[in-house]
C-alpha cells in the first residue's frame, strides 16, 4: 500500500510526515477546534429549527406511490428468494449472490443521497443537527477533562470511546428533560455534562480498573494498537474504538465463509438421515444432537483468530478444524454370538424316524451413532490464548457493528436493544456488603456471554462472573463453577438481595446449570447473553429454578 495520499486540489501527493505532524497536535488545539465545531453545529440547530417552524408538513405518499414501492420490494425479495434456495448447493453462487446485494445496497444508499440533497424535511435537518450538535458537546468536554486529566489517556482508544458515549448520552438525556420542562436550556445540559466528567474521573481514579470503559479496554488491548497504527483517520479515539470492533473482511468472504460451514452442516446431516441405507447392520442405535450454528459466533471465531481481515480461501483449514470441533460423530459396531435352533431329522434303517436339535451361532451387528454438538460457542476457551479471547469478546459485544450481515441471528436482538433496567431501591444498599457486590456487578452491564470467560479481559460465563465480583468484594474461594457455588453456600428459602438463585436444565449438564446474583423483589443481576438484569417470575425462569443460597 503506498504511504502516500491523493491531494484532490492539487494533484499532488502529501508526505507522510505532513500527515503525523497532523496527528500530533496538541491537546489544547483539539480542544478548541472541538468548541468552534460545537459552536457552529449550534448555530446550524437554531437555523434548522426556524426553518422548520415555517415550513408546512409534507403530504403523505398516495396510495399509487405505496403500492408501487411494495410491488417493487416484492420482484426483489422474490429473485433473491429463489437464488437463497440454491445458495448452499455452490459456495461461489453465495459469494457472487452477496456481491450482488452489496452492489445494490451501495446503489440504493446511493439514491438516497441525491434525494436527500434536492428535498430534505427540516425536521430530518434538525434532528441530525441535534445529534451532531450533543456529539460535539460531548466532543468538547471529553477533551477539555482530558486536558484537565492526562491521566485519563492511559486507558486506550476503547476507554476514551467509552467514556466519551457516557458523557454524550447524559447530555442527551439532560437536554430531553429539559425540553420536558420548558424552563431549563440546552447550555444547563452542557454544565451537567461537564460535571459527570469530573465524577467520571474521580471515580476512574479511585477504581482504575472499574469503569465499564478500563474493563473493555482490556478486552482488545493489542487488537486496537494494531488497528490503530493502520488507520489514516487523526485525532479520533472513538473512530480507532469502532475500527477495532468491526469485521475487517469482506462481506462476499465473510457470507462464503457462512455458507461453507452450512454446507458441511448439510452433509452431515445427509449423512445421518440416509444411514440405515447405506450400512449394512443388524441393529441401530441413534442418540444425535441438532446440528445449528450461530453465523456470528462464526465470524467473530474466524476473525479472532485470523487476528485481523482474512479470505474465504485462507480460512478453509479453520473451518474444517472448527466443524471438526464442533460435531463429534461416534460409532460404534457391538458384534454379539447369537443363535438359532436348527433340527436336523433322518430315518434309520428299520425306518424309525428321529430328529436332533442343535443351535447355530451367528454375529449380531449392534450399530451405535452418536452424535455431540458441542456447542461452537464453547470452543473459543479451549482453542484461543488471553488476547485472542478477548477480540472474540468484543466481536461478540459488537457483532462486528454488523448486525445487518445475518439479521436472523438471535445475537441481533439480544445485543443491540438497550439492557433491561432495574432501580434498586435505596433500603437495600443500606447494606455495605451488598452495595459494594452491586456495585462491583453493574460494571460489567452489556460484557458479553463467553463460555469459560472469568474476567473483564475475556468476559464471562454465569459463574466466571459471580465468582469474579465476590472475590473482588471480599471472598477469596477463586474461580468456582455453578455447582461449586452451590456447593459453598448454605440454603435459605428467605433470600436477601446479595444472595445467589441457582437453576438447573438451562443447557444440558447435569447438576446446577446457571447462578445469577440475586438483587431483591424477584429480580437478578447475571451473566445472561449479556450481562443484564432478569425478571425471576418470568416463566422461562420459574421452570428452572432450583434454590437460593447464602454466601455470607
Amino acid at each position: 500500500m503506498s504511504e502516500q495520499t491523493s491531494n484532490p486540489t492539487s494533484g499532488q501527493s502529501v508526505p507522510k510526515s505532513r500527515k503525523s505532524k497532523f496527528r500530533q497536535k496538541s491537546q489544547q488545539q483539539k480542544t478548541a477546534e472541538s468548541k468552534l465545531r460545537m459552536e457552529r453545529r449550534g448555530e446550524k440547530l437554531d437555523a434548522a429549527r426556524k426553518k422548520l417552524a415555517k415550513q408546512k408538513p409534507l403530504k403523505p405518499k398516495g396510495p399509487v406511490r405505496r403500492v408501487a414501492g411494495v410491488a417493487g420490494r416484492g420482484v426483489h425479495g422474490f429473485v433473491h428468494g429463489k437464488i437463497y434456495e440454491v445458495e448452499h448447493e455452490n459456495v461461489g453462487t453465495e459469494g457472487a449472490h452477496r456481491t450482488e446485494l452489496a452492489g445494490e445496497t451501495v446503489l440504493r444508499h446511493g439514491t438516497r443521497f441525491v434525494k436527500k440533497q434536492v428535498r430534505e424535511h427540516p425536521a430530518r435537518a434538525v434532528r441530525r443537527a441535534e445529534s451532531r450538535h450533543t456529539k460535539a458537546t460531548a466532543d468538547y468536554y471529553y477533551r477539555k477533562t482530558v486536558e484537565e486529566h492526562p491521566e485519563m489517556q492511559k486507558g486506550g482508544a476503547l476507554s476514551r470511546y467509552l467514556q466519551k458515549q457516557k458523557i454524550k448520552r447524559q447530555y442527551a438525556k439532560q437536554v430531553r428533560e429539559a425540553a420536558k420542562q420548558g424552563g431549563k436550556t440546552a447550555e444547563k445540559a452542557v454544565s451537567s455534562a461537564g460535571k459527570l466528567t469530573e465524577k467520571v474521573v474521580a471515580y476512574a481514579k479511585e477504581h482504575p480498573v472499574g469503569l465499564l470503559a478500563a474493563a473493555l479496554c482490556l478486552i482488545l488491548l493489542l487488537s486496537l494498537q494494531s488497528c490503530l497504527s493502520s488507520m489514516t483517520t487523526v485525532g479520533n479515539g472513538l473512530v480507532g474504538a469502532v475500527a477495532a470492533s468491526t469485521y475487517p473482511s469482506e462481506d462476499a468472504d465473510m457470507l462464503g465463509a457462512e455458507a461453507a460451514y452450512c454446507a458441511m452442516e448439510d452433509e452431515l446431516q445427509d449423512y445421518l438421515d440416509s444411514y440405515q441405507r447405506t450400512h449394512d447392520y443388524d441393529e441401530y442405535h441413534f442418540d444425535l444432537d441438532d446440528i445449528e450454528h450461530d453465523p456470528y459466533v462464526l465470524i467473530s471465531i474466524l476473525t479472532a483468530l485470523r487476528e485481523g481481515a482474512w479470505t474465504l480461501e485462507e480460512v478453509q483449514g479453520t473451518l474444517q478444524m472448527l466443524f471438526d470441533r464442533q460435531y463429534i460423530l461416534t460409532e460404534d459396531v457391538v458384534v454379539e454370538q447369537r443363535y438359532y435352533l436348527e433340527t436336523d431329522t433322518w430315518t434309520d434303517e428299520d425306518g424309525n424316524t428321529h430328529s436332533d436339535t442343535y443351535r447355530v451361532y451367528y454375529d449380531y451387528y449392534i450399530c451405535y451413532v452418536t452424535l455431540e454438538n458441542f456447542n461452537l460457542s464453547h470452543l473459543p476457551i479451549y482453542i484461543m490464548g488471553e488476547d485472542q479471547l478477548s477480540r472474540y469478546a468484543l466481536y461478540m459485544a459488537t457483532l462486528g457493528n454488523r448486525p445487518d450481515l445475518f439479521p436472523s441471528s438471535p445475537y441481533v436482538e439480544k445485543y443491540t436493544s438497550p439492557p433491561v433496567e432495574h432501580d434498586i431501591p435505596e433500603a437495600y444498599l443500606a447494606d455495605e456488603t451488598f452495595a459494594a457486590i452491586l456495585k462491583e456487578a453493574e460494571k460489567y452491564i452489556g460484557f458479553p456471554y463467553v463460555w469459560g470467560g472469568s474476567s473483564p479481559s475475556t468476559s464471562f460465563d454465569c459463574s466466571g462472573f459471580v465468582s469474579y465480583v465476590y472475590n473482588q468484594c471480599g471472598w477469596s474461594f477463586g474461580r468456582l463453577g455453578a455447582q461449586g457455588l452451590y456447593n459453598i453456600s448454605t440454603r435459605t428459602s428467605s433470600p436477601k438481595p446479595g444472595d445467589l438463585v441457582f437453576f438447573t436444565g438451562t443447557y444440558d449438564t447435569p447438576g446446577i446449570s446457571h447462578v445469577g446474583i440475586y438483587v431483591g423483589d424477584g429480580w437478578m443481576l447475571h451473566c445472561g447473553d449479556p450481562i443484564g438484569y432478569a425478571n425471576l417470575n418470568s416463566s422461562y425462569w420459574q421452570s428452572h429454578f432450583y434454590a437460593y443460597g447464602k454466601l455470607f
